[in-house]
């Protein structure tokens, strides 16, 4: 009877450990989130003013919202550290990616983040895809097919892998792969750098193309590029928000008759004026 009690005691004590392991250890285990950080160049990493580490770096991180900065190492004292909030969620990942330029216009990166959808999806193979860009107003592309004006919420996103992509007149492109899992937001907030090839017009750049304009211009033309939707949108203002007024395709040619900001003002059909997006034309004088 002695041995069937001593017996007794140790299972539930066992039981009673398995509890404490299951509730408490694993419940606290579950409370952390992953974070992967790359930049270029190499950067120490602190999280709240505490450093954590050296890019490229990945690891669990307890769920909260931190202050994530990024101080670059060695010989880069030319190039600019860059600082942001971040939020790390359980059971998920937090994917940070920055190239420092020398300063924070010329810096560039992207956030992403992934959390449940708020709402039960449409079909149940979607995802959704939110995304933001600084600065604001930047065209939005999925799998090369533009999708609207950043801030921007995609829903119905097929699950899989897919190519993100933002680009705004005047900075460079970014691209990123992602991958939407059915019932999962995927939150892209993006940082563009400023292409400083393009050249800025100032004072002396808008009198000189006024005493030019009408010589230079009647022989200037601007030949359409190849793009990645076989078609060129052609807006009635120099700006992304700007209503869409026709279509051009590569290899289309157009008088230039006017530059502004990273936009070609160009006759595309008879008595008919619009802009066009200077990345995507080439200007040829004749």
């Amino acid at each position: 009877m002695k041995n069937k009690l001593v017996l007794l005691s140790v299972l539930i004590l066992l039981f009673v450990g398995f509890i404490i392991i299951r509730y408490f250890i694993f419940n606290q285990q579950s409370n952390f989130g992953k974070l992967k950080v790359l930049s270029s160049p190499s950067s120490t990493i602190f999280l709240n003013n505490l450093a954590i580490g050296k890019t490229p770096f990945e690891d669990k991180i307890k769920e909260n919202e931190y202050l994530l900065k990024l101080i670059p190492e060695g010989t880069a004292t030319d190039t600019a550290s860059w600082q942001g909030k971040i939020r790390i969620y359980r059971n998920s990942l937090t994917y940070v990616d920055r190239e420092l330029g020398s300063s924070d216009l010329t810096s560039a990166g992207a956030i992403f983040t992934t959390t449940k959808m708020v709402g039960k999806p449409q079909h149940s193979d979607e995802g959704e895809i939110e995304v933001e860009t600084e600065p604001a107003g930047a065209i939005v592309y999925l799998d090369n097919d533009e999708k609207g004006i950043a801030p921007l919420i995609l829903t119905d996103v097929p699950k899989g892998d897919h190519e993100l992509s933002v680009y705004s007149p005047g900075f460079f492109r970014r691209t990123q792969k992602i991958n939407v899992d059915v019932g999962y937001r995927v939150t892209g907030k993006f940082k563009l750098a400023i292409d400083q090839s393009q050249r800025k017009i100032g004072s002396e750049d808008k009198k000189e193309k006024e005493t030019t304009k009408s010589a230079d211009l009647k022989k200037t033309y601007v030949v359409i590029s190849d793009t990645p939707t076989g078609w060129l949108r052609v807006r009635e203002e120099p700006s992304l928000a700007a209503s869409e007024a026709a279509k051009v395709k590569p290899q289309d040619r157009f008088e230039l008759l006017e530059e502004k900001n990273g936009w070609y003002k160009i006759n595309y059909e008879k008595e008919k004026e619009g802009w066009i997006s200077a990345q995507y034309a080439e200007k040829k004088e004749e």
